[in-house]
């Protein structure tokens, strides 16, 4: 008779997990910090963080990681199986909004680098909606986000699991003046990057 699949993990990291001789220390770690939903600490952690990190791929498996930051709270933590967050006018690429379309699977990881230096990746399945169909669906989803802008679109989250990001190797950053447009030591974006890419024909991702 065979033994059922472990709740938490992919094929992949089980079988090295064997391979490596990890397996016993990785299945106390799924038992004791992996939660199929958000924990109260979670929801509260989720509530001050003004930065998160993403994970998308498309249907291709092709990977791309990004970035968002807004005031403390703009991911909306709806519910314990349910995040939201605002996509706001950018350089109109919607990397990983397009990605969600074709593969819905979504990771988070937020991180405390100024506290308590620990971090939370939340997992699951997304989907894109604009701004009214989401809250026609959640009513209670805010109005103000972040003063002045206002989100095209939303991206919900369905929580499948969520686990710690251990603090022993997080570095301590201190909070600093963040420079502005006009300071003359911060070049603008594309400044940064003068060189064309060769293939942005073929890619579409090469210009700014």
């Amino acid at each position: 008779m065979t033994s059922p699949p472990p709740p938490f993990g992919s094929a992949g990291e089980h079988h090295l997990q064997q391979q490596l001789g990890t397996a016993d220390r990785a299945a106390r770690f799924y038992d004791q910090q992996v939660r199929s939903c958000l924990t109260p600490a979670m929801r509260g952690f989720i509530a001050r963080q003004a930065m998160v990190f993403l994970a998308t791929a498309d249907s291709h498996g092709e990977c791309d990681a990004s970035f968002r930051a807004g005031p403390p709270g703009f991911v909306h933590v709806i519910d314990e199986q349910t995040l939201a967050y605002p996509e706001f006018h950018g350089n109109g690429v919607l990397a990983s909004a397009g990605n969600i379309t074709e593969n819905p699977h979504l990771g988070m990881l937020f991180v405390d680098f100024t506290h308590h230096h620990v971090g939370l990746h939340v997992n699951g399945v997304a989907h894109v909606h604009r701004d009214r169909e989401l809250r026609h669906i959640h009513p209670g989803l805010p109005a103000d986000i972040a003063p002045g802008r206002s989100p095209d679109i939303w991206v919900r989250l369905t929580v499948e699991e969520a686990y710690i990001h251990c603090s022993k190797f997080i570095p301590h950053l201190e909070p600093a003046h963040r420079p502005t447009r006009h300071d003359a030591s911060r070049p603008k974006d594309p400044d940064y990057f003068t060189q064309p890419d060769p293939h942005s024909a073929a890619t579409g991702r090469g210009t700014w």
